[in-house]
């Protein structure tokens, strides 16, 4: 293989991951756990797209295909972004994080 940028150039993932979601996506239990959580249900095209998007990518190394699935990546992750988390990472330990715990104080139970 050649090590220019055109063939040097790999799929962010697989293309069984991109299978793998698709089907992961049409499952049963994924449908109703989406629709309960957001009352609709999923859509699962784009990971058959990107599928087989990646696939031609295998087998031509289009250029078109490169760019879709970079496209297709980028807007999953900036999707991803307008989540924010449920807790808030630290950054360090707090600080009397060596103490031993109050042993004395009766706990909730």
């Amino acid at each position: 293989m050649d090590r220019s940028g055109k063939d040097a150039w790999r799929p962010p993932r697989a293309c069984d991951d991109y299978w793998s979601e698709f089907r992961h996506c049409k499952s049963l239990k994924n449908r109703f756990h989406h629709y309960y959580t957001y009352g609709a249900s999923p859509s699962c095209q784009q990971w058959k797209e990107d599928y087989h998007t990646c696939r031609e990518w295998e087998k031509h190394r289009a250029a078109e295909s490169k760019e879709a699935l970079q496209k297709s990546e980028r807007n999953r992750v900036a999707e991803q972004r307008n989540f924010t988390p449920v807790w808030e990472l630290r950054r360090e330990p707090p600080r009397d994080w060596h103490m031993p715990l109050n042993q004395e104080k009766p706990q909730d139970s």
